[in-house]
This record gives C-alpha cells, sequence and structure tokens, in this order.
C-alpha cells in the first residue's frame, strides 16, 4: 500500500477528524479572504483591509459548524445559512462567511436525493441572494450579490454530481458481487449435475454386469462337476463380463481425471447401434431377449443416445434380477415423429416390480436414474406392471435437443471431446 493510499484509508477510518481538517481549512479561506478588499477608490482594485470582530466571531462560528455535517448535515445547513444571513446584513464589506453554507449545502446534496437537493438548494439560494441583495450594504446587482447565487449553485450541483457517482459505483460493485454470486451457485450446479450423472452411469455399469457375473457364476457352480464344458463357458462370460465392466468403469472415472491426463477416455460413449451386442451378453447369461428397430437409422444427440443404450441396459438387468426363470425380455425402438421411444417389455412371473420395494425404501436406484436420464432431456419414463404379468418401461426421448448440457455444457462419459 502506498503512503497516499494509507493515508486516505486512515482518513476514511476517522471521518470526524477529516471534517475538523476541513473546517479549519475553510475558516482560513474566510480569514484570508476577509483581509482582501475588491473594490478600491479608484475602481476594481485589490486591497487590505482590517475584519470587523463580528464577522471574525462568525467565520470561527461557522467554520466550527461544519465539523458534525456528516451527522446533521440539515441542522449544519440552516446554522451556516443563518450565519451567512447575518453576515449579508451586517458586514461592511462583508466576509466571506456563505462560504461555509456552499460546503453545508454540498454536504446535504450528496447525501440525500436529488428531488431534496433540488427544493434545499432553491431555497439556500433564494434565502441567501435575497438576503445579499435586498438587505446588503451593496446595490442589488452588485457583482458580489450574483457570486452568492452562482456559488451556491455550484454546491449543489457539485454535491449532486458526487452523489449520483457515488451510486453508480454503489450499483456497479452490486452487479459485480451478484454476478459472482450466480457465477459460483451455476458452476455448483453444474458440478452437482455432473457427479449425478456419472453416479448413474456407474449404477448402470455396475448393475448390469455385476447381475451378469451373478448369473454366470452361479451356473458354473451348480455345472461344475457334471458338465465342465458349460462350466468353463460360464467362467468365460464371468470374465468377458468383468473384462466390460472395467472398461466402462475406466471409461466413466477417467472423466475425474486432469484435463492433461494421457490416460483421459477417448472411446465413443454406447448408444443404441451396440443394441444388438448387449442383448447378446443378456442372451449368454439365459435371458432371451428379442430385438425390434424401427427408427430408420436415425442419428441421436451422444446424450439421448447414451440414454437409450442405458435405460434399455438397466430394464434388461432388472428383467434377469427380478423377473424369474422362463422369463422372455422384447426391446423394442420406434421413431415416433420428433421423438424416440424405447421400450422394454417382459413376461416375467415376479411377485413384485422391478426395485419397485427398494426404490420405496430408499435401497434401489435404478428406475429413479432412468427418470433422471429421462427428464434431464426433457422426456418421459412410464414404468408398471403389465396386464396379464411381467413389467414394462417405456421411455419417449427427444430426437433434437437444445439443453445445454447435451450440445455443449456437459459431455457424456467417453464421447470424444
Amino acid at each position: 500500500m502506498t503512503p497516499l493510499e494509507r493515508a486516505r484509508s486512515e482518513l476514511k477510518a476517522h471521518p470526524l477528524a477529516l471534517d475538523a481538517g476541513l473546517a479549519a481549512g475553510v475558516l482560513v479561506c474566510m480569514v484570508a479572504g476577509s483581509f482582501a478588499l475588491p473594490h478600491g477608490t479608484d475602481g476594481v482594485t485589490w486591497g487590505i483591509r482590517t475584519p470587523a470582530p463580528l464577522s471574525l466571531l462568525l467565520m470561527l462560528l461557522a467554520a466550527a459548524a461544519l465539523v458534525p455535517r456528516r451527522r446533521a448535515p440539515r441542522t449544519v445547513l440552516a446554522l451556516t445559512c443563518t450565519l451567512s444571513v447575518v453576515e449579508c446584513v451586517t458586514g461592511d464589506p462583508r466576509a466571506p462567511v456563505a462560504m461555509s453554507a456552499v460546503i453545508a449545502l454540498y454536504t446535504v446534496a450528496s447525501t440525500t436525493d436529488r428531488t431534496t437537493t433540488f427544493r434545499v438548494g432553491l431555497l439556500t439560494m433564494t434565502v441567501l441572494t435575497a438576503a445579499a441583495m435586498f438587505f446588503g450594504p451593496l446595490p442589488w446587482y452588485a457583482q458580489e450579490n450574483l457570486g452568492v447565487l452562482a456559488w451556491t449553485g455550484i454546491g449543489a450541483t457539485a454535491g449532486d454530481a458526487v452523489r449520483s457517482r457515488r451510486a453508480v459505483v454503489r450499483a456497479m460493485r452490486e452487479r459485480a458481487e451478484r454476478a459472482e454470486r450466480t457465477r459460483e451457485e451455476e458452476a455448483r450446479r453444474r458440478v452437482a449435475e455432473e457427479r449425478l450423472r456419472i453416479a448413474r452411469d456407474l449404477h448402470d455399469v455396475v448393475a448390469h454386469h455385476i447381475a451378469l457375473v451373478n448369473v454366470q457364476a452361479g451356473v458354473a457352480a451348480h455345472v461344475m462337476d457334471k458338465r465342465p464344458d458349460q462350466a468353463k463357458e460360464a467362467l468365460a462370460h464371468v470374465r468377458e463380463a468383468g473384462r466390460s465392466a472395467l472398461s466402462e468403469l475406466r471409461a466413466t472415472v477417467g472423466l475425474l481425471r486432469q484435463s492433461g491426463d494421457p490416460e483421459a477416455p477417448t472411446e465413443p460413449a454406447p448408444g443404441l447401434s451396440l443394441l444388438e451386442e448387449l442383448a447378446g451378453t443378456f442372451r449368454s447369461a439365459g435371458l432371451p431377449v428379442e430385438v425390434a428397430r424401427a427408427d430408420q437409422g436415425t442419428r441421436l444427440p451422444a446424450a439421448v443416445d447414451l440414454a437409450a443404450y442405458r435405460i434399455v441396459q438397466e430394464a434388461l438387468t432388472n428383467v434377469r434380477k427380478h423377473a424369474g426363470a422362463g422369463a422372455r425380455a422384447e426391446v423394442s425402438v420406434v421413431r415416433v415423429g420428433p421423438h424416440i421411444e424405447v421400450t422394454v417389455v417382459d413376461d416375467g412371473s415376479g411377485e413384485s416390480a422391478p426395485e419397485n420395494t427398494a426404490a420405496e425404501t430408499g435401497g434401489g436406484h435404478g428406475l429413479l436414474g432412468m427418470r433422471e436420464r429421462v427428464g434431464a432431456l426433457g422426456g418421459t419414463l412410464t414404468t408398471g406392471p403389465r396386464y396379464g404379468g411381467g413389467f414394462r418401461v417405456h421411455a419417449i426421448l427427444p430426437v433434437s435437443t437444445t439443453d445445454n448440457r447435451v450440445e455443449g455444457g456437459t459431455t457424456a462419459p467417453g464421447e470424444p471431446v
């Protein structure tokens, strides 16, 4: 901090001392002006005169009145105006006591609104100018009388300008602080959304592959002694499911790495182009899955494509976990106008809907995750039991979306940047 800035901060911390110094400076100026004689015997000349004792007393009182000008600006203005009127009427020649009234008027204008400044300023100018013109020792048209009018007007105008500038600076500072708070809130919101999206992806990946591993491991344990070839095949499926889970986990968790990390994922996010491969993993786990597509090769935004894939993945995982033995699943993807409809149904005999009980108790996140995915894209999701048995998951997703999180705000796991 420079010495000038340090001195300025000290003065701001002690306003009464600053006003006392200002009052002393005004007193010096008034006393010095009272010794000057602007009119001599030969016209407009300058000379030296001795001020009257009453004028010196009025100047001293007017300067002292300026010390509390911040605490009671209107009272100080009234007092200095009264002393100035007394000097205008009694002083011959007059002393510049009106200088204190100009400072007091400036203080009032800088601390009030414009309407109050106009009214108080007009009243002050009228009173002081009228007193100087009609009750003073000089003719009404004298230059000193017009000077009183001009200086009071300058004081009011300067005070209003300072007040306006302070208001502008304060408004700019408030806008900057509000913008900073908005940026921080937006950053926190985006971080929360990103964490939620990554959590959904992790849940989908882990639930799907762990379910397959569990099924295949159970098959291998069951037939290990009687049919070792089938057990080896089941273990191979376990290994493949584990490898796929690790790969997708690496791609998802890789988003948390630093931007310069060379191990950041570069593979595209999974989508409906891998639907047959996804269905094949469930078929190998013993769940018959039929896939029907009528989307006419529609190209979907990356986030919509990923959401559709994850919905099918989670729905089939729920079928495998809850539908019971002998259940069959059907997956359909249909383009209907500006939307893509994804439907997964099964004919299982499970007594409860997938994850309904867990979701009610706070232990399941599959259906909740699907709803959050669809809702984030502006779509709708319908889930519930089918008439005659089974369960149905039906999602309607927009083919095109203007959501910032889809187009430019957030990339999907593994999506090329």
